[in-house]
């Protein structure tokens, strides 16, 4: 295992422990263990080597060992006896927001509950808000919570399926029967969160791929096993279903299961506007001698060898999948004014990461050799401010010794990537900042952020992240909800007097490209950008493999419209600097 996977278990640990009430020096020291390793500037491999672990402060001889163990096997077995012992459903309930392992271990010692079913029960009858420490309102929230985990479970996030069914789809086109696959769905159109997985086959021997799909390593559950159409349920929950078509259909279907139903609506009634029928299986005459033989057996007008062919048939520009959710995308292919979307390859550099300085993952070195291997020609550093104290965040003293270490660094000549100074500053309840503007007027960029206080109101919620833009020191708004996908809905906030506020100041709002945000959500961006809004996409990266999580945001971008001359993080780093005032 590497350094931050086992961290991750480190902290499950301490949530175990903790859960079945093991005294508080045990668990804070799994707690500290976790937090000194995920702070560790150093090669993990190395200091083990060296012998050196035990000698970093908050771990100590026991963790030496299970640390070793984890890096070098990838198992431990007093975590999987641990992880054992505790049942099921009290592990469930940690998946519920606001619910941590002592809230749990109270409704477990003094209600018997032992599952998210009698969880439920409890909090409707009233019994968990008669708990010391509980009360009517959490009881509430646990509802809700509950109520969201339900919904969440049929969603996946999209970065997530994608790492899935990528691989499948490889596979997929390797078989000799197959002559062409593709995505199709909400995954093609690169919707944030998926329902399942689509995929579309091209093929004249449908029988063995059929055999192969059913059959690949993954798959926990067969549905459903056809010749033209199977789904299978794989091991993480995810349903997968594959169709296959003659060849000379292809493009026909993968247009029809690609775009969403208002999309296709659309699209059909153009078809009839022009005397034409549009399905999965072709285009047709709207009035045709064969309306009694069936659509795959009819003729179509046209073979289409790519999808662009039946937009052309329709007199109209090609529109990339992610567009197809009519949102004037119809309008625009028809006008001829189609915009060039934002691409992974247009991407210069990124902004809003995370060091071991604050809650990252790497060190300031290991962040900026890994941006340069990405290709990138600059990184924007910004770590947590002082009231996110739960992160690590940094004081005033620590930022500018942080300033420090990025302008050595700079000068040093070791790396081509040029590294920005910045912070993740808190904005604060009553909308001031965490850094005063001296302090804030030292740093090259700034990102201005919520982690606290998310229940005010829509109009206080909004005034305060107002407040903070009006800040002359203040470049940027970062994740503007504060949602989390599947986990946590965004606070209460009216967007789009968000956004008049940045075009009035001259602020950037950010594109979180984190998988788990996505945030500032894909359909604010056109008519933001179309006003002059300038976007940054930021992998909000606490590890090195998390800088390429810009790639999930592109995709929303696209989904908003957004072109490169949109986009700061676009622009090469003499013209960054230039915009940074630098």
């Amino acid at each position: 295992m590497d350094k931050a996977q086992i961290v991750d278990v480190l902290e499950e640990i301490g949530a175990l422990l903790e859960l079945k009430g093991e005294n508080t020096f045990k668990v804070r020291a799994y707690q500290n263990g976790a937090r000194a390793l995920g702070t560790l500037d150093r090669d993990l491999g190395e200091v083990i080597e060296a012998d050196e672990l035990g000698k970093v402060d908050g771990i100590g001889k026991a963790l030496v060992e299970k640390i070793t163990t984890l890096h070098q096997t990838g198992e431990l077995e007093y975590y999987e006896k641990l992880r054992s012992s505790v049942p099921d459903g009290l592990i469930e309930m940690m998946d519920i927001p606001g619910l941590g392992p002592k809230k749990i271990k109270k409704v477990n010692d003094e209600l018997g509950v032992e599952s998210i079913d009698a969880l439920r029960e409890a909090c409707e009858s009233g019994k968990v808000a008669s708990l010391a420490g509980f009360g009517k309102k959490t009881a509430e929230k646990i509802i809700e919570g509950i109520k969201n985990r339900e919904a969440y479970a049929a969603r996946h996030r999209w970065w997530d399926a994608f790492q899935v069914a990528d691989p499948i789809l490889e596979e997929l086109r390797k078989l000799k029967e197959v002559e062409r696959a593709e995505h199709a769905g909400s995954l093609r159109r690169r919707m944030e969160t998926v329902g399942d997985l689509d995929f579309l086959v091209a093929s004249k021997k449908p029988g063995p791929i059929m055999d192969w799909f059913t059959s690949m390593e993954g798959v926990k559950e067969v549905s459903a096993h056809g010749e033209t159409k199977s789904s299978v349920r794989l091991d993480d929950g995810l349903q997968a279903d594959l169709r296959i078509v003659p060849p000379d259909r292809f493009f026909f279907a993968l247009h029809h299961f690609t775009g969403s139903k208002d999309h296709n609506v659309r699209m059909r009634q153009r078809a009839l506007e022009r005397g034409l029928s549009l399905s999965e299986w072709g285009i047709f005459p709207k009035e045709s001698k064969d309306e009694d033989v069936k659509l795959s057996e009819r003729e179509p007008v046209i073979t289409p060898k790519s999808e662009a062919d039946i937009f052309k048939k329709l007199d109209m520009e090609f529109v990339v999948p992610e567009l197809r959710e009519d949102r004037g995308e119809i309008e625009a292919a028809e006008a001829g004014e189609m915009p060039e979307l934002v691409t992974d390859e247009d991407i210069r550099g990124v902004f809003h990461n995370h060091t071991t300085a604050s809650d990252g993952r790497a060190t300031l070195a290991e962040m900026t050799q890994a941006a340069q291997d990405l290709g990138l020609d600059y990184l924007g550093i910004a770590d947590h401010s002082k009231a996110s104290f739960q992160a690590s965040g940094l004081d005033e003293e620590r930022l500018e010794q942080q300033i420090a270490e990025i302008k050595a660094l700079n000068e040093s000549g070791d790396f081509k990537c040029h590294v920005f100074t910045g912070s993740e500053v808190d904005i604060l309840r009553d909308g001031s900042l965490d850094f005063d503007d001296g302090l804030l007027k030292q740093l090259d960029y700034s990102v201005a952020s919520i982690h606290n206080a998310f229940s005010l109101s829509e109009k206080d919620m909004t005034a305060r992240i107002i407040k903070a833009l009006e800040n002359e020191h203040i470049t940027m708004l970062g994740h503007v909800t504060g949602r989390l996908l599947l986990a946590r809905e965004g606070y209460a906030v009216d967007i789009p007097k968000v956004i008049d506020a940045a075009l009035a100041n001259g602020k950037i709002i950010e594109l979180n490209a984190s998988p788990w945000r996505l945030d500032m959500d894909w359909r604010f961006w056109r008519k933001a950008s179309e006003r002059g809004l300038l976007c940054s996409i930021n992998p909000d990266a606490h590890a090195i493999d998390q800088l390429k999580l810009y790639r999930a945001g592109v995709s929303v971008a696209r989904k908003g419209w957004l072109s490169p001359k949109h986009i700061l993080n676009c622009r090469p780093l003499k013209e960054v600097k230039a915009y940074l005032g630098l």
